[in-house]
């Protein structure tokens, strides 16, 4: 008997393929990966070498040209996924630089466009949590409406990524859409703040910034070295994200100003620029500049600049230094067979701009439903 199809997911607006290779690692086949951002998708090429690579502007991109691209017909997608640039939405846009007609809020109707001429069997939208009451809930209601004319059943919601697993405080809006009149259910969380084992629906506690980074091995001080694991996964976490050839990419010291791990030096884990001497701090910061992660706590939002002490709470626990593109990538769920392509500050882009793997990862098992009921 010949071996059943995986599902196929072409996944617009990509980047590097955070949603990807969550699925990916979920038995997904991914076919296709689009954006514009050049180094993001030799990423993607690097670690889905069978999908096809667009590199084009959506908005001027005919859905014809991809499906022909694709051997695709229409209603033939079992899965699109994407994460329209969310720029003109984000809370880090002052209020008064935040508008609808804002070009950088239109390309959702571009990844609708793809819905409407695709008729795939399942669309995942993600987004920014503040797209979801943005001018007073225009934009999500009219991806509701539009889901609705054009055949879906649609639910929305802002899921918060510890919950899933992921070691990071990260919240992101997620439209899932089915064909049909079923509408779909979004998956329990599995962790919480605290562990109950005696609910219906058993939760663990939280996966710490700590736990997902302290088991791998010392960095290297060259970039493109490859680094061996020294110990055995001691935690779930550790068991998803480690690399079965037994060695890490992409984990090496980037070299800090000798005032810069002075200041880290003078801090304790969980302190940032308020708790610096006089003489160390700066003139001006962020909050959470030259902030050291905890012991006990998920990491703070991962952002494109990861790799900038000044930047956020982004310095090692331990040691007087700022967490590797690696120990970014444990934080963003990104499992340790995944390489990534570029320099510095072009894989801290990456990592910052994806979706966890891991929050698609959970999102599987409920596509995967969608999809066998629509086949039966």
């Amino acid at each position: 008997m010949p071996k059943a199809r995986q599902p196929r997911v072409l996944d617009l607006f990509s980047g590097c393929g955070g949603m990807s290779w969550g699925l990916h690692k979920a038995g997904f086949e991914i076919i296709g990966g689009i954006d514009t951002w050049a180094q993001a998708l030799r990423t993607f090429e690097f670690n889905h070498p069978n999908a096809k690579i667009i590199e084009r502007d959506i908005s001027g991109l005919k859905t014809s040209e991809v499906m022909q691209l694709l051997n695709l017909d229409v209603e033939d997608l079992e899965v699109l996924v994407g994460g329209p640039p969310c720029q003109g939405f984000s809370k880090n846009q002052t209020a008064s630089n935040r508008f609808i007609e804002d070009p950088r809020n239109q390309l959702y109707k571009d990844f609708m466009r793809f819905v409407k001429d695709l008729k795939p069997k399942v669309v995942i939208m993600e987004n920014v949590a503040e797209i979801y009451n943005a001018f007073d809930g225009y934009v999500r209601k009219e991806v509701i409406e539009t889901f609705n004319k054009l055949g879906y059943s649609v639910n929305v919601k802002v899921l918060t990524a510890a919950d899933y697993g992921v070691p990071q405080k990260r919240r992101r809006c997620i439209f899932l859409a089915v064909r049909g009149n079923l509408v779909p259910e979004f998956p329990t969380p599995t962790h919480s703040v605290s562990e109950d084992q005696d609910a219906l629906f058993p939760v663990n506690t939280y996966v710490s910034a700590w736990e997902a980074i302290k088991g791998l091995p010392k960095p290297s001080d060259e970039p493109d070295a490859l680094v061996k694991y020294t110990d055995k996964p001691s935690s779930t976490f550790e068991e998803w994200v480690r690399n079965p050839t037994k060695t890490v990419a992409n984990h090496y010291i980037h070299p800090l100003q000798p005032t810069q791990t002075k200041r880290y030096l003078a801090l304790k884990p969980g302190q940032d620029i308020r708790h610096l001497p006089k003489n160390l701090r700066p003139k001006s910061g962020y909050s959470g500049a030259y902030g050291r992660l905890d012991f006990t706590s998920v990491a703070p939002t991962i952002t494109r600049w990861v790799f900038h002490p000044g930047s956020g709470r982004y310095g090692h626990p331990k040691e007087p230094r700022i967490i590797t593109m690696r120990e970014a990538a444990r934080l963003q769920s990104f499992t340790d067979d995944f390489f990534f392509t570029g320099s510095k500050n072009e894989i801290a882009g990456q990592i910052g701009n994806s979706v966890p793997p891991l929050l698609m990862f959970s999102l599987a098992p409920t596509i995967k439903r969608l999809l066998n009921n629509l086949n039966s």
